[in-house]
Protein backbone atom coordinates (compact mmCIF):
# COMPACT_ATOMS: atom_id res chain seq x y z
CA UNK A 1 0.00 0.00 0.00
CA UNK A 2 1.04 3.77 -0.57
CA UNK A 3 0.87 6.30 1.60
CA UNK A 4 1.76 9.72 1.06
CA UNK A 5 2.68 11.28 5.14
CA UNK A 6 3.89 14.62 3.61
CA UNK A 7 1.85 17.40 1.93
CA UNK A 8 5.08 19.17 1.39
CA UNK A 9 6.71 16.47 -0.38
CA UNK A 10 4.52 13.71 -1.60
CA UNK A 11 6.95 10.76 -1.05
CA UNK A 12 5.18 7.36 -1.23
CA UNK A 13 5.84 4.81 0.69
CA UNK A 14 4.80 1.17 0.04
CA UNK A 15 3.67 -1.02 3.07
CA UNK A 16 2.77 -4.37 3.08
CA UNK A 17 -0.15 -5.69 5.78
CA UNK A 18 -2.53 -8.79 5.80
CA UNK A 19 -5.89 -8.20 4.41
CA UNK A 20 -7.66 -8.68 7.77
CA UNK A 21 -5.63 -5.70 10.02
CA UNK A 22 -7.72 -3.33 11.23
CA UNK A 23 -7.44 0.06 9.74
CA UNK A 24 -5.44 1.33 13.06
CA UNK A 25 -3.39 -1.48 12.99
CA UNK A 26 -2.37 -0.08 9.68
CA UNK A 27 -2.13 2.99 11.09
CA UNK A 28 0.68 2.00 13.55
CA UNK A 29 2.86 -0.02 11.09
CA UNK A 30 2.93 3.37 9.16
CA UNK A 31 3.95 5.02 11.50
CA UNK A 32 6.36 2.80 13.24
CA UNK A 33 7.95 2.57 9.08
CA UNK A 34 8.33 5.94 8.75
CA UNK A 35 10.00 6.20 12.18
CA UNK A 36 12.58 3.78 11.27
CA UNK A 37 13.40 4.95 8.15
CA UNK A 38 13.87 8.37 9.52
CA UNK A 39 11.45 10.37 7.18
CA UNK A 40 10.56 14.06 8.08
CA UNK A 41 8.84 15.60 9.77
CA UNK A 42 8.95 13.84 12.57
CA UNK A 43 5.43 12.25 13.63
CA UNK A 44 3.23 12.69 16.81
CA UNK A 45 4.22 9.85 19.31
CA UNK A 46 0.41 9.66 19.63
CA UNK A 47 -0.53 7.23 17.00
CA UNK A 48 -4.34 8.17 17.84
CA UNK A 49 -3.78 11.06 16.23
CA UNK A 50 -3.73 10.36 12.73
CA UNK A 51 -6.44 8.68 10.31
CA UNK A 52 -6.86 7.15 6.72
CA UNK A 53 -7.84 8.71 3.79
CA UNK A 54 -8.88 7.36 0.11
CA UNK A 55 -6.41 9.37 -1.89
CA UNK A 56 -5.64 9.58 -5.97
CA UNK A 57 -2.58 8.03 -7.38
CA UNK A 58 -0.50 11.52 -7.39
CA UNK A 59 -0.81 11.92 -3.43
CA UNK A 60 -3.87 14.20 -3.66
CA UNK A 61 -6.24 13.58 -0.26
CA UNK A 62 -9.79 12.76 -1.26
CA UNK A 63 -12.05 14.81 0.88
CA UNK A 64 -15.51 14.35 0.19
CA UNK A 65 -15.31 11.22 1.65
CA UNK A 66 -14.60 10.61 5.60
CA UNK A 67 -11.40 8.85 7.03
CA UNK A 68 -11.75 5.06 7.39
CA UNK A 69 -13.24 4.07 10.31
CA UNK A 70 -9.95 2.45 12.13
CA UNK A 71 -12.24 -0.63 13.87
CA UNK A 72 -12.49 -2.26 10.27
CA UNK A 73 -10.51 -4.40 8.27
CA UNK A 74 -8.64 -2.69 5.97
CA UNK A 75 -9.49 -5.19 2.83
CA UNK A 76 -13.11 -3.47 3.61
CA UNK A 77 -12.51 -0.67 1.20
CA UNK A 78 -10.04 -2.00 -1.68
CA UNK A 79 -8.23 1.05 -2.42
CA UNK A 80 -4.43 0.68 -2.56
CA UNK A 81 -3.55 4.41 -2.15
CA UNK A 82 -3.95 6.05 0.80
CA UNK A 83 -2.44 9.04 3.13
CA UNK A 84 -1.95 9.09 6.69
CA UNK A 85 -3.22 12.45 7.66
CA UNK A 86 -3.32 14.16 11.13
CA UNK A 87 -6.92 14.61 12.73
CA UNK A 88 -8.19 18.37 12.02
CA UNK A 89 -5.48 19.24 9.62
CA UNK A 90 -6.86 17.78 7.14
CA UNK A 91 -7.18 19.72 3.88
CA UNK A 92 -10.46 21.96 3.51
CA UNK A 93 -11.72 19.89 6.97
CA UNK A 94 -12.72 22.68 9.56
CA UNK A 95 -10.95 21.36 13.04
CA UNK A 96 -14.74 20.50 14.38
CA UNK A 97 -15.76 17.38 16.17
CA UNK A 98 -19.69 16.75 17.47
CA UNK A 99 -18.68 15.65 21.46
CA UNK A 100 -21.75 16.72 23.80
CA UNK A 101 -21.61 17.96 27.52
CA UNK A 102 -24.52 17.30 29.58
CA UNK A 103 -25.06 19.63 32.34
CA UNK A 104 -27.77 18.50 34.84
CA UNK A 105 -28.83 20.86 37.36
CA UNK A 106 -32.43 21.69 39.52
CA UNK A 107 -34.24 22.42 36.23
CA UNK A 108 -33.69 19.28 33.73
CA UNK A 109 -30.73 18.92 31.45
CA UNK A 110 -28.88 20.73 28.90
CA UNK A 111 -26.51 19.80 26.34
CA UNK A 112 -23.59 21.88 25.82
CA UNK A 113 -21.67 21.06 22.28
CA UNK A 114 -18.10 21.27 22.03
CA UNK A 115 -15.22 21.24 19.73
CA UNK A 116 -12.90 19.40 20.92
CA UNK A 117 -11.58 18.19 24.54
CA UNK A 118 -9.22 20.71 24.86
CA UNK A 119 -11.91 23.63 25.96
CA UNK A 120 -11.31 24.39 29.15
CA UNK A 121 -13.89 23.75 31.94
CA UNK A 122 -14.24 27.29 32.67
CA UNK A 123 -15.46 28.11 28.79
CA UNK A 124 -18.02 25.02 29.61
CA UNK A 125 -19.60 27.05 33.10
CA UNK A 126 -19.97 29.82 30.77
CA UNK A 127 -21.94 28.02 28.07
CA UNK A 128 -24.06 26.30 30.46
CA UNK A 129 -25.05 29.49 32.22
CA UNK A 130 -25.70 31.52 28.69
CA UNK A 131 -28.17 28.40 28.01
CA UNK A 132 -30.33 29.38 30.83
CA UNK A 133 -32.54 32.29 31.92
CA UNK A 134 -31.09 34.57 34.60
CA UNK A 135 -28.15 33.79 34.87
CA UNK A 136 -26.04 36.68 33.34
CA UNK A 137 -22.74 37.62 34.15
CA UNK A 138 -22.09 39.45 37.54
CA UNK A 139 -25.74 39.33 38.23
CA UNK A 140 -27.74 36.71 40.61
CA UNK A 141 -26.11 34.03 42.45
CA UNK A 142 -22.84 32.25 41.31
CA UNK A 143 -22.48 28.35 40.31
CA UNK A 144 -19.83 25.73 39.90
CA UNK A 145 -19.89 22.40 38.09
CA UNK A 146 -19.48 19.46 39.75
CA UNK A 147 -18.53 15.91 38.25
CA UNK A 148 -22.25 13.93 37.61
CA UNK A 149 -20.34 10.93 39.96
CA UNK A 150 -18.75 13.40 42.67
CA UNK A 151 -20.85 15.27 44.25
CA UNK A 152 -20.00 18.60 46.54
CA UNK A 153 -16.46 18.53 45.00
CA UNK A 154 -16.27 21.37 42.56
CA UNK A 155 -14.23 20.80 39.13
CA UNK A 156 -11.07 23.24 38.81
CA UNK A 157 -12.23 25.53 35.77
CA UNK A 158 -8.28 25.98 34.34
CA UNK A 159 -8.73 22.40 33.87
CA UNK A 160 -9.68 21.13 30.48
CA UNK A 161 -12.95 18.52 29.83
CA UNK A 162 -10.00 15.57 28.42
CA UNK A 163 -8.66 15.78 32.35
CA UNK A 164 -11.90 15.51 33.83
CA UNK A 165 -12.59 12.10 32.18
CA UNK A 166 -16.54 12.81 32.01
CA UNK A 167 -18.98 14.31 29.61
CA UNK A 168 -21.63 14.52 32.54
CA UNK A 169 -21.62 17.16 34.83
CA UNK A 170 -24.05 19.13 37.37
CA UNK A 171 -24.31 22.76 37.56
CA UNK A 172 -25.10 23.84 41.47
CA UNK A 173 -25.76 27.16 42.82
CA UNK A 174 -22.68 28.35 45.22
CA UNK A 175 -23.35 27.89 48.96
CA UNK A 176 -25.69 25.44 48.31
CA UNK A 177 -25.87 21.28 47.63
CA UNK A 178 -26.64 18.90 45.24
CA UNK A 179 -30.13 17.94 46.28
CA UNK A 180 -31.18 20.29 47.95
CA UNK A 181 -35.06 22.03 47.26
CA UNK A 182 -35.50 24.24 44.14
CA UNK A 183 -34.84 27.91 44.26
CA UNK A 184 -36.53 30.51 42.32
CA UNK A 185 -33.20 32.08 41.56
CA UNK A 186 -31.65 28.65 40.22
CA UNK A 187 -31.51 29.81 36.24
CA UNK A 188 -34.40 28.16 34.08
CA UNK A 189 -33.17 26.65 30.80
CA UNK A 190 -34.16 28.92 28.02
CA UNK A 191 -37.36 28.91 25.88
CA UNK A 192 -34.93 27.39 22.31
CA UNK A 193 -33.41 24.64 24.89
CA UNK A 194 -36.66 23.77 26.07
CA UNK A 195 -37.85 23.83 22.27
CA UNK A 196 -35.23 21.43 21.43
CA UNK A 197 -36.05 18.94 24.31
CA UNK A 198 -39.97 19.19 23.71
CA UNK A 199 -39.88 18.86 19.75
CA UNK A 200 -36.98 16.38 19.68
CA UNK A 201 -39.06 13.19 19.75
CA UNK A 202 -41.77 14.28 17.06
CA UNK A 203 -41.42 12.92 13.98
CA UNK A 204 -39.73 14.72 11.04
CA UNK A 205 -37.92 13.98 7.77
CA UNK A 206 -35.22 15.20 5.97
CA UNK A 207 -33.24 14.69 2.61
CA UNK A 208 -29.67 13.88 3.32
CA UNK A 209 -27.14 11.58 0.90
CA UNK A 210 -25.45 8.64 2.29
CA UNK A 211 -21.70 8.13 2.35
CA UNK A 212 -20.99 4.82 1.05
CA UNK A 213 -17.54 2.91 1.09
CA UNK A 214 -17.06 3.63 -2.55
CA UNK A 215 -16.73 7.53 -2.91
CA UNK A 216 -20.11 7.55 -4.11
CA UNK A 217 -23.23 8.91 -2.01
CA UNK A 218 -26.78 8.02 -2.52
CA UNK A 219 -29.44 10.05 -2.01
CA UNK A 220 -31.97 9.17 1.05
CA UNK A 221 -34.99 10.25 3.08
CA UNK A 222 -33.77 10.06 7.20
CA UNK A 223 -36.95 10.27 9.32
CA UNK A 224 -36.36 10.47 12.96
CA UNK A 225 -38.79 10.24 16.08
CA UNK A 226 -38.43 8.99 19.22
CA UNK A 227 -39.13 5.67 18.47
CA UNK A 228 -36.98 5.03 15.65
CA UNK A 229 -34.92 5.86 12.28
CA UNK A 230 -35.71 5.06 9.22
CA UNK A 231 -33.15 5.48 6.28
CA UNK A 232 -35.49 5.01 2.99
CA UNK A 233 -33.62 5.25 -0.64
CA UNK A 234 -35.07 8.51 -2.90
CA UNK A 235 -36.34 6.52 -5.92
CA UNK A 236 -35.50 8.93 -8.29
CA UNK A 237 -31.49 8.18 -8.12
CA UNK A 238 -28.94 10.41 -10.45
CA UNK A 239 -26.84 7.46 -11.59
CA UNK A 240 -24.26 10.50 -12.82
CA UNK A 241 -21.65 7.41 -11.58
CA UNK A 242 -20.72 4.48 -13.22
CA UNK A 243 -21.01 2.93 -9.68
CA UNK A 244 -24.74 2.56 -7.70
CA UNK A 245 -25.53 0.87 -5.69
CA UNK A 246 -29.72 -0.41 -4.52
CA UNK A 247 -29.89 1.30 -1.13
CA UNK A 248 -32.20 -0.91 1.30
CA UNK A 249 -34.68 0.71 3.23
CA UNK A 250 -32.61 0.99 7.10
CA UNK A 251 -35.06 1.04 10.34
CA UNK A 252 -33.10 1.50 13.92
CA UNK A 253 -35.25 1.06 16.77
CA UNK A 254 -34.14 4.21 19.24
CA UNK A 255 -33.34 1.83 22.00
CA UNK A 256 -30.56 0.29 19.62
CA UNK A 257 -28.96 3.97 18.85
CA UNK A 258 -25.62 4.72 20.68
CA UNK A 259 -24.18 8.11 19.07
CA UNK A 260 -24.97 10.85 16.44
CA UNK A 261 -21.48 12.90 15.97
CA UNK A 262 -20.47 15.74 14.07
CA UNK A 263 -17.82 14.04 11.41
CA UNK A 264 -16.84 17.29 9.23
CA UNK A 265 -18.05 20.73 8.75
CA UNK A 266 -16.12 21.60 5.41
CA UNK A 267 -18.61 25.14 5.24
CA UNK A 268 -21.92 26.04 5.19
CA UNK A 269 -23.12 24.37 2.46
CA UNK A 270 -21.34 20.96 3.03
CA UNK A 271 -21.26 19.07 6.56
CA UNK A 272 -20.83 15.14 7.65
CA UNK A 273 -21.91 13.21 10.76
CA UNK A 274 -22.14 9.97 12.01
CA UNK A 275 -24.71 7.51 13.13
CA UNK A 276 -23.93 4.79 15.13
CA UNK A 277 -25.80 2.00 16.25
CA UNK A 278 -26.30 -1.54 17.53
CA UNK A 279 -26.82 -4.45 14.77
CA UNK A 280 -26.23 -8.16 15.52
CA UNK A 281 -23.90 -7.37 19.00
CA UNK A 282 -21.88 -5.34 16.87
CA UNK A 283 -21.68 -1.35 16.52
CA UNK A 284 -22.52 -0.09 12.86
CA UNK A 285 -21.72 3.14 11.52
CA UNK A 286 -23.26 5.06 8.73
CA UNK A 287 -22.11 8.31 7.18
CA UNK A 288 -24.33 11.05 5.75
CA UNK A 289 -23.97 14.44 4.28
CA UNK A 290 -25.68 17.77 3.67
CA UNK A 291 -25.59 21.04 4.89
CA UNK A 292 -24.19 22.36 7.77
CA UNK A 293 -27.51 23.87 9.37
CA UNK A 294 -29.75 20.26 7.86
CA UNK A 295 -26.67 18.25 9.75
CA UNK A 296 -26.46 20.20 12.90
CA UNK A 297 -30.16 19.94 13.38
CA UNK A 298 -29.86 16.13 13.28
CA UNK A 299 -27.25 15.70 15.38
CA UNK A 300 -28.47 17.89 18.25
CA UNK A 301 -32.42 15.82 17.72
CA UNK A 302 -30.55 12.70 17.75
CA UNK A 303 -28.48 13.90 20.65
CA UNK A 304 -31.95 14.83 22.29
CA UNK A 305 -33.47 11.73 21.93
CA UNK A 306 -30.31 9.75 23.67
CA UNK A 307 -30.19 11.66 26.49
CA UNK A 308 -34.27 10.95 27.06
CA UNK A 309 -33.89 7.30 26.95
CA UNK A 310 -31.94 5.37 28.76
CA UNK A 311 -31.21 2.68 26.61
CA UNK A 312 -28.64 -0.55 27.48
CA UNK A 313 -26.83 0.46 23.92
CA UNK A 314 -26.32 3.59 24.63
CA UNK A 315 -25.07 2.83 28.39
CA UNK A 316 -22.37 -0.11 27.31
CA UNK A 317 -21.25 2.49 24.41
CA UNK A 318 -20.84 5.37 26.46
CA UNK A 319 -18.96 3.47 29.20
CA UNK A 320 -16.85 2.24 26.03
CA UNK A 321 -15.66 5.58 25.12
CA UNK A 322 -15.31 6.54 28.55
CA UNK A 323 -12.88 3.52 29.63
CA UNK A 324 -10.75 4.71 26.52
CA UNK A 325 -11.21 8.76 27.71
CA UNK A 326 -9.62 7.40 30.91
CA UNK A 327 -7.08 5.22 29.36
CA UNK A 328 -6.20 8.56 27.49
CA UNK A 329 -6.19 10.22 30.12
CA UNK A 330 -4.06 8.37 32.86
CA UNK A 331 -1.38 7.59 29.90
CA UNK A 332 -0.96 11.33 29.07
CA UNK A 333 -0.65 11.73 33.05
CA UNK A 334 2.26 9.06 33.43
CA UNK A 335 3.74 10.41 30.58
CA UNK A 336 3.82 14.03 31.70
CA UNK A 337 5.04 12.72 34.89
CA UNK A 338 7.83 10.33 33.59
CA UNK A 339 8.75 13.41 31.23
CA UNK A 340 9.18 15.91 34.25
CA UNK A 341 10.89 13.54 36.34
CA UNK A 342 14.76 14.92 36.46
Amino acid sequence: RSSDLSQDKLLPMTVVTIANAKVHDLIGLICWQYTSEGREPKLNENVDAYCLHIAEDDGEVDTDFPPLDSNEPIHYFGFSTLALVEKYSSPGLAAKQSLFVRINAAHGFSLIQVDNLKVTMKEILQKALKRRKGSQRGSGPQYRLEKQSQPNVPVDLECTLESQSTLEFCLVRENSSRGEECSEEDPQIDLATMQDMLSSHHYKSFKVSMIHRLRFTTDVQLGISGDKVEIDPVTNQKTSTKFWIKQKPISIDSDLLCACDLAEEKSPSHAIFKLTYLSNHDYKHQYFESDAATVNEIVLKVNYILESRASTSRADYFAQKQRKLSRRTSFSFQKEKKSGQP
